[in-house]
């Protein structure tokens, strides 16, 4: 679902957002361009009663229980580059998901609600399962991962939801889950609503190397902290066109990852500064595309727009890595602000679930009434 003016103007108050990532390593361009740039707009935008960012290191567990130092490790990467990118703690409330217990209770209770074929089915699990080679030896609670973001969004009763395209399967599993569960119960939990990018390039970049995502995994990534130079050896490196072996030659645009990062970064005055021969990136492209273009200039102007895009991001982190503590306490103050709006929720599912019975007084004088008979 592309963002539009109407959109905006539907938006009332009371709406919610919930999203997050794990924290496996540094945050890359390819999260910032797809969630991570979009959330600091909505953050800004005043039209969203209260906005939760999660680092969800009990997720990243699932495929690294062996290792739960690079989790831990990394929690602060992650805390770091949401500052850096612009989320404010005045604005959003920052958590880490680890600490919110209620997440874990509420998991337990969806996972009567979904079938083992059901989870199986979701394309998104088939295609990370796939990455990892994990074959027919999922851990558990990776194979869970759907039913686990579901109590992440409806602990939060989150209207909205900013995701990449490849995590559209997961908002359709949780949707399944609140309908299930007030279908049986009662009507607590909110079906959440996807937000995509607005610029298509944007929905899933490629890795540098050309391959179909981004990802951590591949080494593939630009990070958010990489510095001026690492970024800039990291474009000149980039994958174009296999079959644009001279200058002369026509290039090829589609499947070109320069291109493609053109498309998300790039904007008219970029030209103006960097690039003034060309009006915009139609003239840029249709040069390449009928040859007499060379790769290594498409490439420095590619660095110069993204050095514009991260420079600031790369100064603000810097500052923020000064006092390390006040990030701790910043996370600390948002897991607590967090977890009472996850136990208020918890408490109104079991009630659903008529598993509350210390606080059902209606059941305790039943059952007292029934007995003194």
């Amino acid at each position: 679902m592309a963002y539009s003016s109407y959109f905006w103007e539907d938006l009332e108050m009371g709406k919610i957002i919930l999203t997050g990532d794990r924290p496996t390593g540094r945050l890359h361009v390819g999260h910032y361009a797809g969630s991570l740039k979009r959330r600091v707009e909505l953050q800004n935008s005043g039209q969203f009663e209260k906005i939760f960012i999660m680092i969800a290191d009990a997720q990243a567990l699932t495929d690294n229980a062996d290792n739960p130092e690079k989790v831990r490790q990394n929690v602060i990467e992650v805390a770091l580059d949401y500052l850096a990118c612009g989320l404010d703690p005045a604005k959003s409330t920052l958590f880490i998901q680890s600490q919110i217990a209620e997440l874990c209770e509420l998991s337990f209770y969806y996972m009567n609600l979904v079938t083992v074929s059901r989870l199986q089915r979701n394309p998104t699990v088939k295609t990370e399962i796939q990455m990892r080679n994990f074959e027919t030896s999922i851990p558990v609670g990776f194979f869970t991962y759907p039913i686990s973001q579901a109590a992440d969004i409806t602990a939060f009763k989150a209207t909205t939801v900013p995701v990449g395209e490849d995590q559209l399967p997961m908002i359709e599993q949780t949707k399944e889950i609140v309908h299930k569960f007030n279908s049986v119960y009662a009507p607590v939990l909110v079906e959440p609503e996807v937000l995509l990018p607005d610029n298509s390039a944007c929905k899933r970049l490629p890795g540098i190397d050309g391959k179909a995502k981004m990802s951590k995994s591949l080494g593939n990534c630009i990070y958010l902290a990489d510095s001026a130079d690492e970024v800039r050896t990291k474009i000149m490196s980039m994958y174009t066109d296999p079959l644009h072996l001279q200058v002369s030659d026509p290039g090829h645009i589609e499947g070109n990852t320069v291109f493609t990062y053109l498309d998300a970064f790039s904007k008219p005055e970029h030209f103006e500064r960097y690039l003034p021969e060309y009006a915009n990136l139609d003239e840029l492209k249709a040069h390449y595309t009928r040859g007499g273009l060379g790769d290594v200039k498409v490439k420095k102007f590619l660095n110069n727009v993204m050095q514009e895009e991260l420079e600031p991001i790369r100064n603000r982190r810097a500052e923020y890595e000064k006092d390390i503590p006040e990030i701790y306490n910043i996370l600390k103050k948002g897991s607590e602000e967090a977890r009472a709006v996850a136990a208020q929720t918890l408490s109104e599912v079991k009630s659903a679930m008529k598993i509350n019975y210390f606080e059902d007084a209606e059941l305790i004088k039943a059952q007292s009434e029934k007995y003194e008979k």
